[in-house]
Protein backbone atom coordinates (compact mmCIF):
# COMPACT_ATOMS: atom_id res chain seq x y z
CA UNK A 1 0.00 0.00 0.00
CA UNK A 2 1.42 3.37 -1.03
CA UNK A 3 1.45 5.93 1.80
CA UNK A 4 3.13 9.23 2.61
CA UNK A 5 5.55 10.38 5.27
CA UNK A 6 7.61 13.51 5.92
CA UNK A 7 11.33 13.03 6.47
CA UNK A 8 13.06 15.68 8.61
CA UNK A 9 16.84 15.78 8.13
CA UNK A 10 19.18 17.54 10.56
CA UNK A 11 21.04 20.23 8.58
CA UNK A 12 22.51 22.26 11.50
CA UNK A 13 23.56 21.20 15.01
CA UNK A 14 24.30 23.70 17.77
CA UNK A 15 25.41 21.62 20.79
CA UNK A 16 22.53 19.11 20.58
CA UNK A 17 23.51 16.13 22.82
CA UNK A 18 21.28 13.59 21.06
CA UNK A 19 21.56 13.96 17.30
CA UNK A 20 24.12 14.68 14.59
CA UNK A 21 24.01 16.46 11.26
CA UNK A 22 22.49 14.13 8.66
CA UNK A 23 20.23 12.25 11.10
CA UNK A 24 16.71 11.69 9.83
CA UNK A 25 13.29 11.56 11.53
CA UNK A 26 10.22 10.13 9.85
CA UNK A 27 6.73 11.48 10.58
CA UNK A 28 3.48 9.90 9.38
CA UNK A 29 -0.18 9.88 10.38
CA UNK A 30 -3.16 12.23 10.59
CA UNK A 31 -4.83 14.43 13.21
CA UNK A 32 -8.60 14.78 13.64
CA UNK A 33 -9.90 17.86 15.48
CA UNK A 34 -12.55 17.20 18.12
CA UNK A 35 -14.27 20.44 19.16
CA UNK A 36 -16.15 20.22 22.43
CA UNK A 37 -18.02 23.08 24.03
CA UNK A 38 -15.34 25.65 24.95
CA UNK A 39 -12.66 23.02 24.35
CA UNK A 40 -10.63 21.66 21.45
CA UNK A 41 -8.94 18.26 21.38
CA UNK A 42 -6.91 16.56 18.64
CA UNK A 43 -7.09 12.84 18.02
CA UNK A 44 -3.72 12.08 16.44
CA UNK A 45 -2.34 8.95 14.77
CA UNK A 46 1.14 10.49 14.61
CA UNK A 47 4.08 8.08 14.30
CA UNK A 48 7.56 9.57 14.79
CA UNK A 49 10.53 7.33 13.91
CA UNK A 50 13.86 8.76 15.25
CA UNK A 51 17.32 7.71 14.02
CA UNK A 52 18.16 4.09 14.86
CA UNK A 53 20.13 3.57 18.16
CA UNK A 54 19.91 7.26 19.07
CA UNK A 55 18.48 8.51 22.35
CA UNK A 56 14.98 9.94 22.15
CA UNK A 57 14.53 13.67 22.72
CA UNK A 58 10.96 14.17 23.91
CA UNK A 59 11.14 17.88 23.13
CA UNK A 60 11.78 17.22 19.45
CA UNK A 61 9.18 14.43 19.31
CA UNK A 62 6.66 16.93 20.70
CA UNK A 63 7.69 19.51 18.09
CA UNK A 64 7.11 17.05 15.24
CA UNK A 65 3.76 15.90 16.63
CA UNK A 66 2.59 19.52 16.95
CA UNK A 67 3.44 20.10 13.29
CA UNK A 68 1.12 17.25 12.28
CA UNK A 69 -1.64 18.64 14.50
CA UNK A 70 -1.20 22.10 12.97
CA UNK A 71 -1.51 20.89 9.37
CA UNK A 72 -3.82 17.90 10.16
CA UNK A 73 -2.45 15.73 7.34
CA UNK A 74 1.01 14.63 6.23
CA UNK A 75 0.39 15.80 2.67
CA UNK A 76 -0.27 19.35 3.88
CA UNK A 77 3.01 19.85 5.75
CA UNK A 78 5.14 22.34 3.75
CA UNK A 79 8.74 21.59 2.85
CA UNK A 80 10.58 24.17 4.96
CA UNK A 81 13.19 24.60 7.70
CA UNK A 82 12.24 23.61 11.25
CA UNK A 83 14.03 24.77 14.40
CA UNK A 84 13.48 22.60 17.48
CA UNK A 85 12.27 24.13 20.75
CA UNK A 86 15.70 23.57 22.26
CA UNK A 87 17.01 22.14 25.54
CA UNK A 88 20.79 22.11 26.15
CA UNK A 89 21.31 22.57 22.41
CA UNK A 90 19.40 23.42 19.22
CA UNK A 91 19.10 21.71 15.84
CA UNK A 92 17.61 22.77 12.52
CA UNK A 93 15.85 20.26 10.30
CA UNK A 94 14.81 20.31 6.66
CA UNK A 95 11.58 18.52 5.66
CA UNK A 96 10.77 16.50 2.55
CA UNK A 97 7.58 14.60 1.64
CA UNK A 98 8.14 11.00 0.54
CA UNK A 99 5.87 8.21 -0.66
CA UNK A 100 6.65 4.70 0.46
CA UNK A 101 5.30 1.17 0.76
CA UNK A 102 3.96 0.79 4.27
CA UNK A 103 5.11 -2.40 6.03
CA UNK A 104 5.92 -1.22 9.56
CA UNK A 105 3.73 -2.45 12.40
CA UNK A 106 3.00 1.08 13.61
CA UNK A 107 2.02 2.14 10.13
CA UNK A 108 -0.28 -0.86 9.91
CA UNK A 109 -1.96 0.23 13.12
CA UNK A 110 -2.46 3.71 11.73
CA UNK A 111 -3.79 2.22 8.52
CA UNK A 112 -6.31 0.18 10.50
CA UNK A 113 -7.45 3.33 12.32
CA UNK A 114 -8.03 5.13 9.02
CA UNK A 115 -9.80 2.06 7.63
CA UNK A 116 -12.07 2.05 10.67
CA UNK A 117 -13.11 5.65 10.06
CA UNK A 118 -13.50 4.95 6.32
CA UNK A 119 -15.73 2.02 7.23
CA UNK A 120 -17.96 4.34 9.24
CA UNK A 121 -18.17 6.76 6.30
CA UNK A 122 -19.19 3.95 3.95
CA UNK A 123 -22.41 3.51 5.96
CA UNK A 124 -23.59 7.01 5.03
CA UNK A 125 -25.58 7.43 1.83
CA UNK A 126 -23.45 10.32 0.55
CA UNK A 127 -20.32 8.12 0.49
CA UNK A 128 -21.75 4.70 -0.44
CA UNK A 129 -20.69 4.93 -4.09
CA UNK A 130 -17.01 5.51 -3.17
CA UNK A 131 -14.45 2.74 -2.79
CA UNK A 132 -12.34 2.28 0.35
CA UNK A 133 -9.29 4.16 -0.97
CA UNK A 134 -11.42 7.18 -1.89
CA UNK A 135 -12.90 7.14 1.61
CA UNK A 136 -9.43 6.97 3.17
CA UNK A 137 -8.49 10.13 1.26
CA UNK A 138 -11.57 11.92 2.61
CA UNK A 139 -10.83 10.94 6.24
CA UNK A 140 -8.00 13.48 6.42
CA UNK A 141 -10.44 16.29 5.56
CA UNK A 142 -12.89 15.59 8.39
CA UNK A 143 -13.38 17.49 11.63
CA UNK A 144 -15.78 16.53 14.40
CA UNK A 145 -17.75 18.68 16.84
CA UNK A 146 -20.21 17.90 19.65
CA UNK A 147 -23.37 19.97 20.16
CA UNK A 148 -25.68 20.08 23.18
CA UNK A 149 -29.45 20.28 23.03
CA UNK A 150 -30.75 23.69 21.83
CA UNK A 151 -27.37 24.74 20.40
CA UNK A 152 -27.49 26.39 16.98
CA UNK A 153 -25.20 24.79 14.39
CA UNK A 154 -26.07 27.23 11.59
CA UNK A 155 -28.05 30.44 11.66
CA UNK A 156 -30.11 31.67 8.73
CA UNK A 157 -28.17 34.37 6.89
CA UNK A 158 -24.73 33.10 7.97
CA UNK A 159 -22.10 32.81 5.20
CA UNK A 160 -21.62 29.33 3.75
CA UNK A 161 -18.53 27.64 5.22
CA UNK A 162 -18.87 23.88 5.70
CA UNK A 163 -20.67 20.70 4.66
CA UNK A 164 -22.13 18.93 7.72
CA UNK A 165 -22.95 15.24 8.25
CA UNK A 166 -24.75 14.05 11.40
CA UNK A 167 -23.02 11.12 13.13
CA UNK A 168 -25.52 10.92 15.97
CA UNK A 169 -28.35 12.93 17.48
CA UNK A 170 -30.95 15.05 15.69
CA UNK A 171 -31.49 18.62 14.54
CA UNK A 172 -34.44 20.71 13.38
CA UNK A 173 -34.48 22.94 10.29
CA UNK A 174 -36.20 26.23 11.19
CA UNK A 175 -37.42 29.15 9.10
CA UNK A 176 -36.90 32.82 9.99
CA UNK A 177 -39.89 32.70 12.36
CA UNK A 178 -38.59 29.61 14.17
CA UNK A 179 -41.16 27.33 12.52
CA UNK A 180 -39.94 23.75 12.06
CA UNK A 181 -39.57 22.94 8.37
CA UNK A 182 -38.06 19.46 8.71
CA UNK A 183 -35.96 17.22 10.97
CA UNK A 184 -32.55 15.69 10.24
CA UNK A 185 -30.95 12.67 11.94
CA UNK A 186 -27.96 10.33 11.71
CA UNK A 187 -26.53 10.19 8.21
CA UNK A 188 -28.31 13.33 7.00
CA UNK A 189 -26.39 16.15 5.33
CA UNK A 190 -26.87 19.91 5.50
CA UNK A 191 -25.08 23.08 4.43
CA UNK A 192 -24.43 21.77 0.90
CA UNK A 193 -26.76 24.08 -1.03
CA UNK A 194 -25.21 27.25 0.38
CA UNK A 195 -21.73 25.97 -0.48
CA UNK A 196 -22.76 25.17 -4.05
CA UNK A 197 -24.68 28.38 -4.71
CA UNK A 198 -22.57 30.72 -2.57
CA UNK A 199 -25.73 32.17 -1.05
CA UNK A 200 -26.06 32.70 2.74
CA UNK A 201 -27.47 29.84 4.79
CA UNK A 202 -31.19 29.59 4.03
CA UNK A 203 -32.45 28.11 7.32
CA UNK A 204 -31.43 27.79 10.97
CA UNK A 205 -30.21 24.38 12.17
CA UNK A 206 -30.93 23.78 15.86
CA UNK A 207 -29.98 20.69 17.89
CA UNK A 208 -32.91 18.83 19.49
CA UNK A 209 -30.92 15.79 20.65
CA UNK A 210 -27.22 16.01 21.69
CA UNK A 211 -25.34 15.50 18.45
CA UNK A 212 -21.95 14.56 17.04
CA UNK A 213 -21.46 16.21 13.67
CA UNK A 214 -18.54 15.90 11.28
CA UNK A 215 -17.88 18.67 8.82
CA UNK A 216 -15.76 19.37 5.75
CA UNK A 217 -14.50 22.86 4.99
CA UNK A 218 -15.94 24.56 1.94
CA UNK A 219 -12.75 24.52 -0.13
CA UNK A 220 -12.20 20.82 0.53
CA UNK A 221 -15.86 20.14 -0.29
CA UNK A 222 -15.47 21.77 -3.72
CA UNK A 223 -12.45 19.56 -4.46
CA UNK A 224 -14.47 16.49 -3.44
CA UNK A 225 -17.29 17.53 -5.79
CA UNK A 226 -14.83 17.92 -8.66
CA UNK A 227 -13.26 14.51 -7.99
CA UNK A 228 -16.35 12.41 -7.29
CA UNK A 229 -19.34 12.75 -9.68
CA UNK A 230 -21.30 10.24 -7.55
CA UNK A 231 -21.40 12.79 -4.71
CA UNK A 232 -22.65 15.43 -7.15
CA UNK A 233 -25.53 13.11 -8.09
CA UNK A 234 -26.28 12.31 -4.46
CA UNK A 235 -26.51 16.01 -3.57
CA UNK A 236 -28.72 16.71 -6.58
CA UNK A 237 -31.16 13.99 -5.46
CA UNK A 238 -30.95 15.19 -1.86
CA UNK A 239 -31.84 18.72 -2.93
CA UNK A 240 -34.84 17.45 -4.87
CA UNK A 241 -36.11 15.44 -1.90
CA UNK A 242 -35.60 18.32 0.50
CA UNK A 243 -37.37 20.80 -1.71
CA UNK A 244 -40.25 18.36 -2.06
CA UNK A 245 -40.81 18.57 1.69
CA UNK A 246 -39.93 22.17 2.56
CA UNK A 247 -41.21 23.96 -0.55
CA UNK A 248 -44.45 22.07 -1.20
CA UNK A 249 -46.57 24.91 0.16
CA UNK A 250 -44.58 27.44 -1.85
CA UNK A 251 -45.02 25.34 -4.98
CA UNK A 252 -48.79 25.38 -4.54
CA UNK A 253 -48.75 29.15 -4.10
CA UNK A 254 -46.71 29.55 -7.28
CA UNK A 255 -49.09 27.26 -9.17
CA UNK A 256 -52.02 29.43 -8.10
CA UNK A 257 -50.41 32.46 -9.73
CA UNK A 258 -49.13 34.28 -6.64
CA UNK A 259 -46.32 36.77 -6.89
CA UNK A 260 -43.00 36.34 -5.13
CA UNK A 261 -39.68 38.09 -4.64
CA UNK A 262 -36.40 36.66 -5.93
CA UNK A 263 -34.72 37.86 -2.74
CA UNK A 264 -36.94 35.42 -0.83
CA UNK A 265 -36.85 32.56 -3.33
CA UNK A 266 -33.98 32.77 -5.83
CA UNK A 267 -34.32 31.37 -9.38
CA UNK A 268 -32.47 28.06 -8.73
CA UNK A 269 -35.05 27.19 -6.06
CA UNK A 270 -38.00 28.30 -8.20
CA UNK A 271 -36.80 26.25 -11.19
CA UNK A 272 -36.10 23.22 -8.98
CA UNK A 273 -39.54 23.44 -7.37
CA UNK A 274 -41.33 23.60 -10.72
CA UNK A 275 -39.31 20.66 -12.00
CA UNK A 276 -39.82 18.59 -8.86
CA UNK A 277 -43.59 19.13 -8.84
CA UNK A 278 -43.87 18.52 -12.61
CA UNK A 279 -45.58 21.85 -13.24
CA UNK A 280 -46.80 23.02 -16.62
CA UNK A 281 -46.93 26.74 -17.33
CA UNK A 282 -45.00 29.94 -17.85
CA UNK A 283 -42.83 31.70 -15.27
CA UNK A 284 -42.60 35.47 -15.73
CA UNK A 285 -39.69 37.35 -14.16
CA UNK A 286 -39.75 41.12 -13.71
CA UNK A 287 -36.10 42.18 -13.30
CA UNK A 288 -34.39 45.56 -12.82
CA UNK A 289 -33.06 45.41 -16.40
CA UNK A 290 -36.11 43.95 -18.15
CA UNK A 291 -38.39 40.94 -18.21
CA UNK A 292 -37.86 37.24 -18.85
CA UNK A 293 -40.00 34.17 -19.46
CA UNK A 294 -39.29 30.52 -18.68
CA UNK A 295 -41.66 27.77 -19.83
CA UNK A 296 -42.09 24.31 -18.27
CA UNK A 297 -44.06 21.29 -19.41
CA UNK A 298 -44.57 18.65 -16.72
CA UNK A 299 -41.50 20.03 -14.96
CA UNK A 300 -39.20 19.94 -18.00
CA UNK A 301 -37.69 23.13 -19.39
CA UNK A 302 -39.03 23.85 -22.89
CA UNK A 303 -38.21 27.54 -23.27
CA UNK A 304 -36.35 30.49 -21.79
CA UNK A 305 -35.93 34.05 -23.06
CA UNK A 306 -34.10 36.95 -21.47
CA UNK A 307 -32.99 40.10 -23.33
CA UNK A 308 -31.30 38.71 -26.49
CA UNK A 309 -30.64 35.26 -25.03
CA UNK A 310 -32.67 32.10 -25.55
CA UNK A 311 -32.69 28.51 -24.31
CA UNK A 312 -29.91 27.31 -22.05
CA UNK A 313 -27.92 30.58 -22.05
CA UNK A 314 -30.99 32.52 -20.91
CA UNK A 315 -31.67 29.87 -18.25
CA UNK A 316 -28.08 30.04 -16.91
CA UNK A 317 -28.12 33.84 -16.83
CA UNK A 318 -31.47 33.97 -15.01
CA UNK A 319 -30.14 31.64 -12.31
CA UNK A 320 -27.79 34.43 -11.22
CA UNK A 321 -30.52 37.01 -10.59
CA UNK A 322 -31.45 37.86 -7.01
CA UNK A 323 -33.51 41.02 -7.44
CA UNK A 324 -36.98 41.33 -8.93
CA UNK A 325 -40.31 39.53 -8.80
CA UNK A 326 -41.81 36.42 -10.33
CA UNK A 327 -45.23 35.01 -11.18
CA UNK A 328 -46.23 31.59 -12.47
CA UNK A 329 -49.15 31.14 -14.89
CA UNK A 330 -50.64 27.67 -15.42
CA UNK A 331 -50.99 27.99 -19.18
CA UNK A 332 -48.97 27.48 -22.35
CA UNK A 333 -49.53 28.49 -25.96
CA UNK A 334 -50.21 25.76 -28.52
CA UNK A 335 -46.70 26.26 -29.88
CA UNK A 336 -45.16 25.88 -26.42
CA UNK A 337 -47.18 22.73 -25.74
CA UNK A 338 -45.40 21.03 -28.66
CA UNK A 339 -41.92 22.49 -28.04
CA UNK A 340 -39.05 20.03 -27.47
CA UNK A 341 -37.35 19.72 -24.08
CA UNK A 342 -34.21 21.88 -24.00
CA UNK A 343 -32.04 19.44 -22.03
CA UNK A 344 -31.66 17.31 -18.90
CA UNK A 345 -32.89 19.59 -16.12
CA UNK A 346 -30.55 18.41 -13.33
CA UNK A 347 -27.52 18.67 -15.62
CA UNK A 348 -28.49 22.23 -16.52
CA UNK A 349 -29.13 23.13 -12.88
CA UNK A 350 -25.68 21.89 -11.80
CA UNK A 351 -24.04 23.65 -14.76
CA UNK A 352 -25.82 26.88 -13.82
CA UNK A 353 -24.63 26.59 -10.21
CA UNK A 354 -21.07 25.98 -11.42
CA UNK A 355 -21.23 29.13 -13.56
CA UNK A 356 -22.56 31.11 -10.61
CA UNK A 357 -19.58 29.98 -8.56
CA UNK A 358 -17.12 30.90 -11.30
CA UNK A 359 -18.62 34.36 -11.75
CA UNK A 360 -18.52 34.98 -8.02
CA UNK A 361 -14.82 33.99 -7.89
CA UNK A 362 -14.02 36.40 -10.75
CA UNK A 363 -15.82 39.26 -9.01
CA UNK A 364 -14.01 38.52 -5.71
CA UNK A 365 -10.65 38.45 -7.53
CA UNK A 366 -11.33 41.87 -9.00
Amino acid sequence: MRTSEVVFKVVENDRCPFYAKGDEFKLSGNALLLELKQEKTFISTAIVTPPYKSETCRTLIGDLTRILIEFESIDRIPEELLVCSGCSGVIKLESCLRHRTNTATGAKDRSRNIDAVAGILSNFSIFQALDRQNLRDIVALLKLKRFDRNEVVLKQGDPAQNLYIILSGAVDVLDEDGVRLSALKKGDVFGEMSLISGEPVGATIKVVEPAKIIFIKGQDFKEILNNFPSIQMYLAKLLAQRLAKSNLAVAEEIASGMLGRLSEMPPPEIFQTLNLNQKTGRLSLILPDGTAKVAFRQGELIGATYRKMNGKEAFFELMMKNEGRFKFHCDLSEKEKGAPVIGNFMDMLLEGLRRMDERRCVLEYR
